[in-house]
């Protein structure tokens, strides 16, 4: 901060004229002695009027900010002079303001720092500091325990504190630095930033003190050390060890925080001395349960120990137990020694220096609300409803006042029909597929694929009218509206996949097709692979590499491709390695566990059965339906003797329901142990799913628990 923007600060709230006459003087006088030491030319700056006697000042519109714009030349000592003006004198001692409440470091060098605390720079100290809550006494706690017992750090009985921001004075008796600290709890403005200036505070000291008053300790005080040792293990240690190395070398250990002494005044309860009924506990042990209880860490702390007073009315203060541990810790350098008051400076500015960005204040009234507000979030954009906690029990539905962002793994949008939002109408639209369960419609949602009805329009649209060439619904019939995906909302296309399950399902069908003509093999792969494929899952001409460990699945010479997969979840491309683990995604419409990717197994595992209670029978059905149309497509196309030309591999991941044992793993007949090849087949138990030969698999029945209504082959131990 420049000088001027300091002088501005000092005398921002002046309106006392026994101030500026204050002022004035201070002003006169270091003129004159500056004119006894120097030769002035006419003009100079420091030769200045009474401030008292300036019209411009002493006028009633007067605004007291304006002083540097009067007297713009006023720069060094005549700064010093304004800025200590409002300081508190004491018997002839004076804390000087180190830090001020904004967290602005007051003195500007190391230089300074000695010469404002006068005190060598290679001088060897121990720094004390003290915090605790507003008004519990900490200044009259400093000014009892060192300075010959003189009032060094201002007190007072206001009710508005005496203490703002962090003063300092160095007591040459016990060569001790003593730092006085704003109270927590106070009515301040900038709360948060105060609490990171006392953290600053702590991790440069070598002891600290904590006073409380209060018949029997509190959370807030576990709380503020608990949150301090953290933060000196996360952030601040790397910051003095930085520090340190930059400095002209000298080994400091800054591995540990201070150490830490808890005062503990009561009146009217014991202190945590009185241990009748457990004699083995002490009053540290007791403390550090505490911190374990609260869930807070304590460990980063040289040591913490416990002194407890208990004042009687009208009985002044104890301080001899506490006095006597701290020179006791001032002597003692087991774990941290004196060191040097330059380094304790620059460590202190380098701390201020690095954490100094603006601090958003948490909001009272918005922290009350975290109580009754419903703790749902947005899974696209995080935004929170607005609503009470339980709407959902009145058949509410989520609400947000923040536009939300479209992410294709969640298909956070809906359908509008784009008729009626001309008509100046809104009309949710969705794809729907048949339900009528006869082969023909097999082959006919084969052609047809999904409609579009509205309710109003009729049908809209048909995504297989044409063989090929058919329009996108976005283009042609309806509008897209992102919405808010809340937890347990089943996006726009989750089941609607049965294309991609007649790929999944139909292992029949690389045996019984074989070859026709290029122009109807190329459509079926361009069918299955750019058709079938659910909505959410990314194009397979945009996956170039696997979405976690970024390995290449574009063919190279002498390189082996990994295989490419989708992740049921999320609908990224992953290889085998990173897509290897299996569960449920009810919310997409698999039901029974499928490949996924590690994050969203992470995300999904042990969730399968709540979130299949949250879909209806109708969205979970049809799980082998794709079975189906695959077996009665092989079958009409076989009749007619036209197959296609499919390559197995192709289509080999897909093939099977979801509960089938991947045919990879079958690798010998479960019931026989024959290996599968050539002159042995290997078949899937439609019950059980997995692989047998067909020797071990004549029987047939119906299997309505999976979906097969009609005999189909079983295994032996199934029938």
């Amino acid at each position: 901060m420049g000088h001027g923007a300091l002088l501005r600060l000092a005398i921002g709230n002046i309106t006392d004229v026994s101030f500026l006459g204050k002022l004035s003087s201070n002003m006169n006088s270091l003129a004159s002695e500056s004119k006894k030491r120097h030769s002035f030319e006419r003009g100079s700056p420091l030769i200045l009027p009474s401030l008292q006697e300036d019209p411009r000042i002493m006028g009633k519109d007067f605004d007291n900010t304006k002083i540097l714009d009067i007297y713009p030349s006023i720069t060094g000592d005549l700064q010093s002079l304004i800025i200590g003006a409002d300081e508190p004198e004491h018997n002839g001692q004076r804390g000087i303001l180190l830090i001020d409440d904004n967290e602005t470091l007051r003195i500007e060098s190391d230089t300074a720092f000695s010469k404002a605390l006068n005190i060598e720079l290679d001088k060897k100290i121990k720094v004390v500091s003290i915090f605790g809550n507003t008004g519990v006494g900490k200044s009259y706690t400093l000014n009892k325990l060192f300075f010959n017992g003189e009032e060094v750090f201002k007190t007072s009985p206001s009710q508005v504190s005496c203490t703002l921001g962090v003063w300092a004075k160095y007591d040459p008796t016990l060569n001790v630095l003593c730092l006085d600290t704003e109270g927590l709890l106070g009515i301040a403005k900038r709360e948060n930033q105060r609490t990171r200036l006392l953290l600053k505070i702590l991790a440069v000291s070598d002891i600290i003190i904590y006073r409380t008053r209060s018949e029997r300790l509190q959370r807030d005080m576990y709380s503020f050390l608990g949150g301090a040792s953290n933060v000196y293990k996360q952030h601040f240690y790397t910051a003095l060890q930085k520090t340190l190395a930059r400095s002209d070398g000298e080994k400091i250990n800054a591995g540990l925080a201070p150490g830490v002494i808890i005062f503990h005044e009561t009146q009217y309860t014991d202190t945590l001395h009185v241990l009748n009924n457990h004699p083995n506990v002490t009053a540290e042990d007791i403390l550090r349960q505490n911190f374990a209880d609260l869930g807070s860490n304590c460990e980063e702390f040289s040591f913490i120990k416990y002194i407890g007073v208990k004042t009687r009315d009208n009985q002044e203060t104890s301080f001899d137990r506490l006095r006597a541990e701290i020179q006791k810790e001032l002597e003692s350098s087991n774990v941290r020694s004196a060191r040097k008051a330059k380094y304790v400076y620059l460590m202190l500015k380098s701390l201020n220096d690095k954490f100094f960005s603006p601090l958003t204040e948490s909001n009272h009234e918005q922290f009350l609300a975290q109580f009754f507000t419903c703790p749902e979030k947005c899974q696209s954009c995080s935004a929170s409803c607005v609503l009470s906690t339980g709407h959902k029990e009145d058949d509410e539905p989520h609400k947000c006042n923040t536009p939300c962002k479209f992410q294709h793994q969640y298909q956070n949008f809906v359908y509008l029909c784009e008729k009626c939002v001309r008509n100046g109408e809104r009309s949710t639209v969705e794809p729907k597929y048949t339900k009528d369960n006869s082969w023909t419609s097999y082959l006919n949602l084969m052609w047809s694929g999904y409609v579009i009805h509205c309710p109003k329009c009729g049908v809209i649209y048909k995504s297989r009218e044409h063989w090929y060439g058919n329009k996108n619904p976005e283009d042609c019939a309806v509008q897209l509206e992102v919405v808010h995906m809340w937890p347990g909302d089943q996006p726009l296309f989750g089941t609607f996949h049965s294309g991609q399950r007649v790929v999944d399902g139909v292992s029949v069908i690389t045996d019984a097709v074989a070859s026709v003509s290029s122009p109807p093999t190329k459509m079926l792969l361009d069918y299955m692979n750019d058709k079938i494929a659910p909505s959410y899952w990314k194009s397979n001409h945009e996956i170039k590499a696997c979405f976690k460990c970024n390995v290449s699945f574009v063919s190279g010479q002498n390189r082996v491709v990994p295989s490419k997969h989708h992740c049921r979840g999320c609908g990224e491309g992953f290889c085998g390695s990173c897509s290897s683990k299996k569960c449920p995604v009810p919310h997409r419409g698999w039901k029974e566990p499928e490949r996924v990717c590690d994050a969203c197994f992470d995300e999904l595992e042990g969730r399968g059965q709540s979130l299949i209670a949250n879909i209806s029978e109708e969205q979970l059905s049809g799980e082998v339906t794709p079975r189906y149309i695959g077996e009665r497509l092989v079958n009409a196309i076989s009749a007619i003797k036209y197959v296609y030309d499919v390559p197995k591999n192709c289509i080999k991941e897909y093939v099977r329901p979801s509960y089938w044992t991947p045919d990879s793993e079958c690798i010998n007949c479960v019931l026989c142990n024959n290996p599968f090849g050539t002159q042995l087949p290997l078949h899937h138990c439609r019950d059980c799913g997995k692989g047998v030969c067909d020797n071990c698999s004549t029987s047939r029945k119906p299997v309505p628990v999976k979906g097969w209504d009609s005999p189909v082959r079983v295994c032996d131990t199934c029938r």
